[in-house]
């Protein structure tokens, strides 16, 4: 009809990437139960009633705040991090029990500040808070433009944000039901990710880059075949593959820092591919190994993962 726009065509959704978004609804639904029940209500509090929230859960992020056990290097990081948004939702999560202190930094980066905390259990959970105060996200657009499962974004700051921290957290959770070696998350709200911890009651494990591997071969096969799954099964590209993201834990490679990770049927995802894999040759040419970017590639694309199946995940 005269004067009528065109249907925009549907964007086409794998079946993996409709089960991942099944699956984070079902998980975040749980998770969120007791913590959206007045969503967005703190936002617009008074000066008083933030300042009562803060002294609620002071004690608990004392660590953090270098006034605890470690000490914290910069006061100034300190108000970098812990902006106002950024402690209402450390406050929703604690009073919820999704965490309960926050203790001493582990990582920092120019996204996001990691820091070792504690659930209601006692038990160790890395606490990722993504910066909210700062334009490096802007420039990571090129990893979440494309991707189906994050449709219709607002390029306003706070929103990219929080849409890269949704993805890293589904990210994490599809690359775990197929059973690999990352960190587990254990829950998301606002630009907090919270995931299992990777480390000593001191200190973080260390990243790959910083360790002598006694048999690199064993390594490179191993991440080799990471690769190989993430593409073949999960349909996901890690996108910044390094032995800068990947820690040495209890005996083996860990694969961290999967929010620029990007479905298959991303525009750039063969190309993201393809450095991933280069940067795993030369790691491995680098420790001694005759390895080539072909022969790796064929590997990645063609290894019979016939054996691989997903695993169901146990909280």
């Amino acid at each position: 009809r005269k004067g009528r726009k065109p249907r925009k065509k549907k964007q086409h959704r794998s079946k993996a990437d409709r089960l991942d978004a099944e699956h984070h609804r079902a998980e975040q639904n749980e998770f969120l139960r007791g913590l959206n029940d007045r969503q967005g209500r703190y936002e617009w509090m008074k000066e008083e009633r933030y300042n009562t929230m803060f002294r609620g859960i002071e004690a608990k992020i004392q660590g953090a705040m270098g006034t605890g056990t470690y000490d914290w290097v910069d006061r100034r990081v300190f108000d970098q991090v812990f902006d106002r948004l950024t402690l209402m939702a450390l406050y929703k999560m604690m009073k919820s029990g999704v965490i309960d202190t926050l203790d001493f930094p582990v990582a920092r980066g120019k996204e996001a500040h990691v820091f070792h905390g504690t659930n209601l259990a006692g038990e160790p959970v890395a606490v990722k808070i993504f910066h909210t105060s700062n334009a490096v996200f802007k420039n990571l657009i090129q990893y979440i433009e494309g991707d189906p499962r994050f449709t219709g974004l607002r390029r306003k700051h706070r929103d990219l944000v929080e849409v890269w921290v949704r993805k890293e957290y589904r990210n994490l959770n599809r690359l775990a039901r197929w059973g690999l070696n990352v960190p587990f998350p254990r829950g998301v709200h606002k630009n907090v990710l919270i995931m299992d911890y990777l480390g000593s009651a001191t200190s973080p494990s260390p990243k790959l880059r910083d360790v002598v591997i006694e048999d690199p071969s064993s390594v490179y096969d191993d991440l080799l075949r990471f690769l190989a799954i993430s593409w073949q099964k999960a349909n996901l590209v890690h996108g910044d593959f390094s032995p800068y993201n990947i820690l040495w834990h209890d005996g083996r490679a860990c694969i961290i820092d999967v929010g620029q990770a990007v479905v298959d049927s991303h525009p750039k995802a063969q190309e993201f591919l393809v450095r991933d894999v280069t940067r795993l040759v030369e790691w491995g040419q680098k420790n001694g190994m005759d390895v080539d970017l072909a022969g790796a590639m064929y590997e990645v694309l063609n290894m019979d993962l016939s054996d691989v199946e997903q695993v169901e995940l146990l909280e």
